[in-house]
């Protein structure tokens, strides 16, 4: 018997995160105590791996400015050795999406996503990493909601449901069996629920080992074991780092010992890397001038405290939409926030960090029965899911009213009258809420194409608050009741 040890470090959703928190007195994640705890872990073990799950881009203003580049080279300063694509990662476009892979000083993987035309795999499926006489195979799964992002979706594919995923792991695992794999590891980004369904349908044989996931965000704090498979997700950003320990015979190639720890990633336990601090640092100078422009300024701090309730700032940026439009009402998705407080100055910096993601905008044309419908089913499941589910914020004239004792929308009036249910009205909702309108909000496409087909009406949402915030001064907004859920 021929025991190596393996450590297997990985992070998920960092979305940007760069910049450390202040929390309790000390300093709380960000990418440069990332680094330097990865860099502690590794000279106590040789034997390390570095693993990441997806969404690297968006979420902060160093990354919109340089549209991914200053991303990829701050991620290789963290020196990983292996990442899945998320489905942020096509936010910039799928054309630069291939230009930032070859920025990469680590493999990027994908198996499921494929030219249409060809059905041949945009990057390579997985990698086989040897490290001390042990190999692990890597496979990298996506979200079908890379499409959205990617935009042209009539020359990209993905393999869609956990079926066929299931397939291509399938595929992957019966190339190798010949070679002796002694751990596999699925890095997937597709959720937290997606994974657990997808360890259910693998047929034990193949030989997974681990799930290592992302896109749900989900934060946990054990192994959630399915079919002998550990499925774990440390969250979002970089306050916390995962972290297998595993003993591997490599003459039987089974594992013989494995635990696994979520850490804190914090001035407690690290210090922060030198080389990481110093790019940073050269980031934000180059990009101080244009973040440091002040938009506009409010009359207080507006505040954002809940993302499933309404708010100040989401009644804010609904109304900001709808006024002067072509549409009656904004449906604004409540999780397209990054923070819970703006104001009282507005500048750049802050506008984006709290707002750090462009969006297309939709409207549909739909009768007052539909709007009703949509407005029950996603309170309903707001109340349901206890702040799992999408919310809405809703544009000003809107009072909605979802009583959960008796399961009805007692209350769905626009402007101080009750919407009839033959009532015409031309809602505007974010492309990504749109392009789920089905499991968000409860009609399938053909519903909302009875009456007009649905148009896309603005090409970049954050242009638009841009130009409304930069010619609008003491602006304010209140919680008014527009959506109450009696419990």
């Amino acid at each position: 018997m021929d025991i190596r040890k393996l450590t297997l470090l990985h992070s998920n959703d960092p979305y940007g995160a760069f910049d450390p928190k202040e929390k309790d007195g000390r300093q709380v994640g960000g990418i440069a105590l990332l680094g330097g705890y990865l860099d502690q872990i590794r000279k106590e073990n040789p034997n390390t791996l570095y693993a990441l799950a997806g969404d690297l881009f968006k979420g902060s203003l160093i990354d919109s400015h340089y549209k991914g580049i200053s991303t990829i080279e701050l991620i290789n300063l963290l020196k990983p050795d292996v990442a899945t694509i998320g489905n942020h990662e096509a936010d910039y476009g799928l054309a630069h999406l291939l230009f930032l892979e070859k920025c990469a000083c680590f493999d990027l993987i994908n198996a499921n996503m494929y030219i249409s035309s060809s059905r041949k795999r945009l990057f390579e499926p997985y990698k086989i990493i040897e490290i001390d006489g042990m190999k692990i195979l890597f496979i990298g799964i996506i979200t079908n909601e890379i499409l959205q992002s990617a935009g042209k979706q009539d020359l990209i594919g993905v393999y869609l449901d956990v079926d066929d995923a299931q397939r291509q792991i399938e595929t992957i695992i019966d190339s190798y069996r010949t070679v002796d794999i002694d751990l596999t590891v699925l890095l997937t980004h597709i959720g937290y629920d997606q994974d657990k369904r997808l360890a259910e349908r693998l047929d034990p044989k193949l030989g997974v080992d681990l799930i290592i996931g992302a896109h749900s965000h989900t934060k946990l704090y054990k192994p959630k074991i399915i079919n002998d498979i550990q499925i774990v997700q440390v969250g979002s950003g970089f306050d916390n780092l995962g972290r297998f320990d595993i003993n591997i015979d490599i003459d039987s190639h089974q594992i013989k010992d494995i635990r696994w720890q979520l850490l804190d990633v914090d001035s407690d336990h690290c210090k922060p890397d030198y080389l990481i601090n110093e790019a940073l640092k050269a980031y934000r100078m180059q990009i101080e001038e244009d973040a440091s422009r002040i938009l506009t300024t409010f009359k207080r701090e507006l505040s954002h405290p809940n993302r499933h309730e309404e708010s100040e700032l989401g009644n804010l940026f609904a109304d900001m939409m709808q006024e002067n439009s072509s549409f009656d009402i904004f449906l604004f998705g409540s999780g397209s926030f990054r923070g819970k407080k703006l104001g009282p100055v507005v500048d750049y910096l802050s506008f984006k960090g709290i707002y750090p993601f462009s969006n297309t905008i939709y409207m549909i044309t739909i009768a007052g029965n539909q709007f009703k419908k949509m407005c029950h089913h996603y309170l309903k499941e707001t109340f349901l899911s206890k702040g799992s589910a999408e919310f809405y914020d809703v544009s000003k004239g809107v009072r909605l009213v979802y009583d959960s004792k008796t399961d009805e929308l007692s209350t769905c009036s626009f402007k101080g009258k009750e919407i009839r249910d033959d009532q015409i009205l031309k809602v505007a909702l974010q492309e990504f809420h749109f392009n789920n309108i089905e499991e968000f909000l409860g009609l399938d496409k053909e519903e909302i194409s009875q009456i007009e087909k649905p148009k896309l009406i603005v090409n970049d949402d954050t242009s638009v608050y841009e130009e409304i915030l930069s010619r609008s001064f003491e602006l304010d907004s209140h919680v008014e009741n527009r959506i109450t859920i009696l419990k």
